[in-house]
């Protein structure tokens, strides 16, 4: 009788035996796991994450003061920003490659295979290269800076970024246009604003029954009159040409670059006004039309 009741007991505990050893048997894989996997590559990617971040924040930090440092011995602000944005990311891509050797990445099979991928992308964005390229050649050589009053690919705008792949203009009347830097440094530039002092060519038309001599001390009055014109060079006033219909007065007097077109203005409307109040008549093309009568 007493076998029969210990038997019962140990069937009875047996379930609950074997629910504890596969509870430790699991606890046993979750440990093993834990200290072989989890652990180990969750230390290295919190460190590559660390590396990440901190050397972003370097890297931002260097490209500034590289930045400062240029702007310092060159005086360019479009060059200081050209070498910080270049400087960043070639810092950034350095911080990218230490945080991927900290996860156990071969990092020289790394830079093979990104040069390999950027000798396709280069094949692949060709124009993308010229255009980065001449942008560094117009840094070099310095044709205009930030500023100036340019003509290129028939655009004239002032200038306001010279970026890793366009330059960056502000026309008159406050449009914005990006031209590519290839086009730019591959084709003619005009500055307007390299040089302190402008010429301006004014072509007036008078009548050829009006008195030149009374025309050219008329002009000559109006241009003393103006401050802002300058005494030297001596402003020309001459016979330009005998036209069709006119006779042509060459007028050209010499500015300060900042007053081209305040002075432009103001003379042509003087001119006008003062033509007029003389009696000096402003020809224009005419054509006489004449019918012939229909004999009866």
């Amino acid at each position: 009788m007493t076998t029969e009741v210990t038997t019962t007991e140990q069937n009875i505990n047996l379930p609950a035996q074997t629910s504890e050893l596969i509870d430790k048997v699991h606890s046993m894989e979750f440990s093993q796991l834990l200290q072989q996997y989890l652990i180990p590559y969750g230390t290295k990617l919190l460190l590559a994450i660390a590396i990440y971040v901190i050397g972003k924040s370097i890297a931002r930090l260097l490209s500034r003061l590289l930045g400062k440092a240029v702007l310092h011995s060159s005086k360019d602000e479009i060059l200081q920003s050209f070498v910080s944005s270049i400087s960043y990311f070639l810092f950034l891509l350095m911080v990218i490659i230490a945080a991927l050797s900290q996860l156990g990445i071969n990092t020289s099979s790394l830079v093979a295979l990104i040069g390999a991928a950027g000798l396709a992308v280069g094949l692949a964005l060709q124009n993308s290269l010229q255009n980065f390229a001449a942008g560094v050649m117009i840094l070099l050589f310095k044709p205009f800076k930030k500023g100036d009053v340019i003509e290129s690919s028939g655009t004239v705008g002032k200038v306001e970024k010279i970026g890793i792949l366009f330059l960056e203009l502000r026309t008159g009347d406050n449009k914005t246009i990006l031209i590519p830097n290839g086009k730019v440094f591959g084709n003619s530039i005009t500055n307007y604003s390299s040089n302190a002092t402008r010429r301006i060519d004014f072509i007036f038309d008078i009548d050829y029954k009006s008195n030149i001599e009374q025309a050219k001390s008329i002009v000559a009055n109006i241009l003393d009159q103006d401050s802002r014109i300058l005494k030297e060079p001596t402003p020309t006033i001459a016979v330009g040409a005998l036209a069709a219909n006119s006779v042509q007065l060459v007028v050209r007097p010499w500015v300060n670059t900042s007053d081209y077109w305040a002075v432009h203005f103001d003379v042509t409307e003087k001119v006008k006004l003062a033509f007029d109040e003389a009696g000096i008549e402003i020809p224009f093309p005419q054509m006489n039309i004449h019918l012939p009568k229909k004999s009866d």
